[in-house]
């Protein structure tokens, strides 16, 4: 058996990452050309109708709004939804806090469902036991590129009359049983920032997937503080609070150009994840990600679980030593659930106030999803790059089987 780097032995990676830039003369030509506009205003420019223009025809749907960011993407789609005060809105514990911003500035209460062990993806039947005569929406996150049941989900909310908005941040071209995520549910949100498979910088979108127009104006005006600027006439009579989410044209041009590249970004992360996915397949005490064969995957990381009954370390151990082997990595995703963060503790989401936790008797008790909890304590994450060679992966496989067989 090799002996492990931290114990004096050779490391298995020796060499770079291969790395590749994101942006270039695509970029920079879409950036001059929103500079000679004269204006960096969304309703005045062209760039950002021309990025959504261009979104909407890669996506099958007719309408979309662009934001600030994904997050913004989020609470816009809420806020379109109607979602308010007091009202229940179920959602994963194992995500970004942008997922629930949203629903804490509408002023509603995030309720946690468990998840699937090996997908990492809300479970339909946790789903259904949180709901109560509160819940209005549930809000589904395709976690690292990896679809929700989203059958299951549409049949739930149609049964009890919720609306389903798709965190699509980390799922860009993503496929559920051939479709693409964020035309399924009642909206789609997706983001721009800099640590997704495109970036803007920052930014975000919302899909309307009803189609319908009324929607549409309805989205688009809460994410530019209800003024009503689809034509020529503005509308600026304010009829309820709406925020400031506005995309510039910076954010839109860059955006044009990265568009380009989404769809030799996704193949190939997905080429990647699947090879990962069945190498660690076969090997003793790793739970590779569960992928349904009917989905597509887009793997905007990969993670894997340790089988404690096989692997005698933590996570966090087995953590350090695939990074002495020169594998970057993490223990889990997030440190925690997120409902064993200090603001759901606490129940404080606004200084000094414990509003909108007081409307509720929800509870935010540790075990409240254990196996959400048991997946960050058992949990490996591995970084993706679409600009990896092959022997990239082949080198990470070879870190894992390595500090997997002296842990076994």
């Amino acid at each position: 058996m090799d002996q492990l780097a931290i114990h004096g032995g050779p490391k298995t990676k020796t060499t770079p990452f291969k790395s590749g830039n994101r942006f270039g003369e695509e970029e920079m030509k879409e950036l001059i050309e929103a500079l000679n506009q004269n204006t960096l205003f969304y309703h005045f420019g062209k760039k950002v109708n021309q990025f959504l223009h261009n979104f909407n025809e890669m996506h099958g749907v007719k309408y979309s709004v662009a934001t600030s960011s994904g997050t913004a993407a989020i609470h816009v789609a809420l806020g379109a939804a109607g979602i308010t005060v007091g009202d229940e809105v179920i959602t994963s514990p194992i995500t970004d806090q942008g997922t629930v911003i949203g629903i804490l500035y509408q002023n509603a209460i995030p309720v946690f469902a468990d998840l699937d062990p090996y997908s990492f993806n809300l479970d339909p039947l946790s789903i259904e036991k949180k709901i109560t005569s509160k819940t209005k929406a549930i809000l589904v996150v395709h976690l690292a590129g990896n679809p929700c049941d989203m059958d299951s989900i549409i049949e739930i909310a149609i049964k009890h009359k919720l609306k389903v908005i798709e965190d699509c941040a980390q799922s860009y071209l993503t496929r559920y049983k051939g479709r693409l995520v964020g035309t399924i549910g009642d909206y789609g949100c997706f983001s721009t920032n800099d640590f997704k498979h495109i970036s803007t910088g920052d930014g975000g979108i919302v899909t309307i997937n009803s189609g319908n127009q009324d929607d549409y104006h309805r989205t688009h005006a809460f994410a530019d503080k209800n003024y009503q600027r689809l034509d020529d006439h503005v509308s600026r009579d304010i009829n309820f609070l709406a925020p400031n989410y506005r995309m510039t044209e910076l954010q839109g041009a860059v955006g044009i150009a990265q568009l380009k590249k989404l769809n030799w970004i996704c193949e190939t992360r997905n080429q990647y994840g699947e090879l990962l996915g069945e190498a660690l397949g076969a090997i003793k005490g790793v739970h590779p990600m569960a992928v349904s064969n009917e989905d597509f995957c887009t793997y905007w990381f990969y993670m894997f679980r340790l089988d404690k009954e096989v692997i005698k370390c933590t996570n966090e151990q087995f953590s350090v030593a695939l990074a002495a082997e020169g594998i970057p990595n993490q223990a889990g995703y997030i440190p925690k659930v997120l409902y064993e963060q200090p603001m759901f503790q606490n129940k404080q989401a606004y200084l000094n106030s414990s509003f909108p936790f007081s409307l509720s008797s929800q509870d935010y008790h540790k075990g409240l999803c254990p196996v959400a909890e048991e997946i960050l304590d058992t949990a490996i994450r591995i970084n993706l790059s679409e600009f990896y060679e092959r022997k990239d992966l082949e080198e990470i496989i070879a870190a894992i089987v390595k500090v997997a067989n002296f842990y076994s």
